[in-house]
């Protein structure tokens, strides 16, 4: 199947990767954050001081209590970090740079398997975009090797060129978790031709269409009473690995980017590593800069304390933070390097890179129906009205314009663009959550 997405907006930022180099960064410590992993109700299974190697359990989830997050280098555990109610917020551990790993049994199901090696937990299911649940048979599984977002460099280029049989065999696997099928969509850059056992789809467009949740949408939406899970292509190659040799893959491929970056780049390092060491000598200044692990519209922003790669372990994105500005009118200035969406600002649709900075430029108001959301949301959703049906808990009103469909990252874009300044994401976040809290 072709599918071709017409809305959308592709962002024209500074600070993209333009060399297929790859630097490699072992970082000495790297973190595990529960709330990156959403709908996962983390229980400790070390103490500090501990001896742990790759793939060695941290926590496991407490609905599902097969589900783990496990280690991502050998080493000790060094600190376990609480915060209100003692609730945890990182596990870090110290990198021994041995990288000695857990040896998993391949001969177990492919369930057990994935679970206890934490790839599982690396799945997200649809309704609510949360952690998967072991006892649960999906409908159908769908894979995006796509990556459209600010920055972010294609994830066909992080495949080995010899990654057919490793996949293969990983859709061999995940076809006997699902009751239908698993479909894969691709881009232009796809160079591996059909993969055995999948669906094949074709996608083109402008962002968001690199989201499996669009995907998802398009090809067969998911539902109240209709799970589907998703993931990516790099975490389906990481399948096929450990079930080809054992033992977890320690290693992740980050785009480094950003306006404040003075040499884009990619970085062969551990999931979950520190990012000081990373970004030393990569910023062009010493003024106030914002660090997100991600990209500027979905990404986490971490700071002094909490600085480490979060999941997904894909791209670190530097911007600036805009507190220190001093420019006149402030952000009614109608600078031309202002970035806008439409022709409110001289030259903001000319072709050129911006470098925005973090700042909001204007505070929050009524929403303001203009349609501006429907122009960069691919999907058959009215989303100024599902999101006041979630804003008033209305939940027949949510059921029946879509929530069981989406996801925070699919209305991203909506949140850039809105002129009410309102946090798009987190709504739906919340929305999702006290649904999933309602009916289950």
């Amino acid at each position: 199947m072709k599918l071709r997405f017409k809305k959308g907006l592709d962002l024209s930022l500074a600070g993209a990767v333009k060399s297929s180099e790859i630097s490699k960064y072992e970082p000495d410590e790297c973190a595990i954050v529960p709330d990156d992993f959403s709908g996962f109700i983390p229980k400790l299974m070390v103490r500090e001081g501990d001896s742990v190697k790759v793939g060695s359990p941290i926590m496991h989830d407490k609905i599902s209590e097969d589900l783990y997050l496990v280690s991502p280098v050998s080493g000790t555990v060094k600190a376990i970090i609480r915060g209100d109610r003692r609730k945890i917020m990182r596990v870090v551990i110290t990198n021994d740079h041995k990288y000695e790993c857990v040896s998993f049994d391949t001969k177990a199901t492919v369930k057990e398997l994935l679970a206890s090696s934490g790839l599982l937990a690396m799945l997200r299911r649809r309704p609510y975009d949360v952690v998967v649940r072991t006892a649960v048979r999906p409908a159908d599984i769908f894979v995006t090797a796509l990556d459209t977002a600010p920055l972010a460099t294609t994830l066909v280029s992080r495949l080995p060129n010899d990654a057919l049989t490793v996949l293969t065999r990983a859709v061999e696997a995940l076809s006997g978790l699902t009751e239908g099928k698993v479909n894969v969509s691709v881009g232009d850059d796809w160079t591996f031709g059909d993969l055995p056992g999948a669906v094949m789809h074709t996608v083109s467009g402008p962002h968001p269409a690199g989201n499996v949740g669009v995907q998802v949408s398009a090809i067969a939406p998911a539902g109240q009473g209709r799970e589907v899970w998703t993931l990516d292509i790099v975490t389906l190659y990481n399948i096929g690995l450990l079930l080809q040799t054992g033992v977890l893959n320690p290693w992740t491929e980050v785009a480094v980017t950003g306006p404040m970056v003075a040499s884009p780049g990619l970085v062969k390092t551990n999931p979950g590593a520190a990012l000081a060491g990373m970004l030393k000598d990569r910023t062009t200044t010493d003024a106030h800069l914002r660090v997100i692990s991600g990209n500027v519209l979905t990404g986490t922003a971490v700071g002094a304390e909490d600085s480490f790669l979060r999941f997904p372990y894909r791209q670190i994105t530097v911007i600036a933070e805009g507190d220190d500005v001093d420019e006149f009118m402030g952000w009614a200035s109608m600078k031309p390097s202002k970035l806008s969406v439409n022709a409110a600002l001289p030259f903001s649709r000319l072709t050129r890179l911006f470098s925005p900075d973090a700042r909001m430029n204007g505070s929050r108001r009524a929403m303001i129906m203009s349609g501006e959301y429907e122009r960069v949301l691919p999907m058959d959703i009215m989303p100024e009205f599902l999101l006041k049906a979630i804003i008033g808990r209305n939940i027949p009103e949510m059921e029946a314009l879509g929530i069981y469909e989406i996801s925070p990252e699919d209305f991203a874009l909506c949140e850039f663009v809105d002129t009410s300044k309102l946090p798009i994401q987190q709504i739906i976040r919340d929305g999702l959550d006290f649904l999933r809290k309602e009916n289950e």
